[in-house]
């Protein structure tokens, strides 16, 4: 894909911004510059690449290596392959862990995508904050499963590059989810006011794991699949002042989802919505991922550029999940999808959510 849209959206949004006095990210920094050539291609799931693989428990723990091989790395997240034997709880479904466990099985996904061509590479932590860890007793494994986390990441970079890959950056956006809790809403129909997370909770996890990513040496941080925005306010408040004592910024790309029809998020936000309670903060981009296939999201990937002062991308589902869980949609229906949305000039970056293949990701990179 190579058109991009007309307008430089870098000055407008740092211009906005409450936070003139802390780091900024330079107007010339490399992805501003790809942007500005072309259309940047973003990674496909991960989630669901894991479970193609089959992982038992036993992997999960790092007891066998799901990939018949192990180690290769000498840094500090790796330099000794991980055994959770004793850990007392199951951790079979928790992929971040895999980053540490199963380190040759995330990077060859991520070297997946890359032979297929992404641009940009999304780390395997979408849920490696405390709050979501905790459910499997693993809050104190967060520095370390991030750590491990890019550098799976660099690891299929340079793999890349010795295969003799295509030329160009290649940039490591740190995944932070949404966690497993939200601020704005009660998990108990019978106490409405309660609340199972704080926001000083929130910030908190996110200034970990964002620390975390950037001392790993992540390009970009990532705030995904956003529900909830009292939730992503949380996490900008804490990368500002993570930016803050770090004395630099990098880029904060925020990509929200739409639960349905109606445009808005879980919380209940229109995007129109959304955008004016984030106006305030320094974004790179905004975007929207999950939950919808790629034509479903027609009228709100329209509305969401009208609206964004800044790049803007869309990453969505292959289709909606069928009666056994599983994505329907084929690598050449998103492609061409997506591809439309590009000649619109709605978007400036592509890519792949739930269900989403290397596969898919070729067929949009060609598009």
């Amino acid at each position: 894909m190579a058109s991009t849209q007309s307008a430089d959206p870098a000055e407008p949004s740092q211009s906005r911004s409450l936070f003139a006095a802390l780091p900024t990210v330079s107007s010339d920094h490399p992805l501003h510059a790809l942007l500005r050539r072309r259309i940047a291609v973003i990674d496909g799931a991960m989630g669901t690449e894991i479970q193609r693989l089959g992982l038992d428990e036993e992997a999960f723990r790092g007891i066998r290596s799901a990939v018949g091989r192990a180690g290769g790395c000498s840094c500090p997240a790796h330099a000794a392959p991980a055994d959770l034997r004793d850990h007392g709880r199951p951790l079979q479904g928790c992929n971040d862990l895999l980053c540490l466990t199963q380190p040759e099985a995330v990077t060859e996904i991520h070297a997946a995508y890359l032979r297929a061509g992404a641009d940009i590479l999304t780390t395997n932590t979408f849920n490696a904050n405390r709050i979501s860890l905790a459910d499997y007793e693993l809050s104190d494994r967060v520095r370390e499963i991030n750590l491990a986390a890019v550098c799976c990441a660099k690891r299929a970079v340079e793999s890349l590059a010795r295969e003799g890959g295509r030329p160009g950056p290649r940039f490591i956006a740190g995944s932070l989810g949404p966690t497993n809790r939200t601020a704005s809403l009660s998990p108990d129909v019978n106490r409405p006011g309660y609340r199972a997370v704080t926001f000083d909770d929130l910030r908190a996890a996110y200034y970990e794991q964002a620390e975390a990513l950037l001392d790993g040496g992540a390009d970009v941080l990532l705030f995904e699949t956003v529900f909830d925005t009292l939730n992503l306010k949380a996490g900008l408040f804490a990368v500002e002042e993570l930016f803050e004592r770090r004395g630099h910024a990098v880029p904060v790309m925020v990509s929200c989802t739409i639960v349905d029809r109606s445009g808005r998020t879980l919380s209940g936000q229109t995007l129109d919505a959304f955008r004016i309670s984030i106006a305030h903060a320094r974004l790179f981009s905004v975007g929207i991922n999950c939950s919808l296939g790629a034509a479903m999201m027609r009228p709100f990937v329209e509305e969401l550029s009208r609206l964004a002062p800044v790049w803007t991308s869309c990453y969505p589902n292959a289709g909606l999940p069928n009666e056994f869980g599983g994505y329907d949609e084929t690598p050449e229906q998103t492609a061409s999808v997506l591809a439309e949305f590009v000649a619109q000039g709605w978007l400036n970056m592509v890519g792949g959510c739930c269900g989403t293949t290397p596969e898919h990701i070729r067929a949009i990179a060609e598009a």
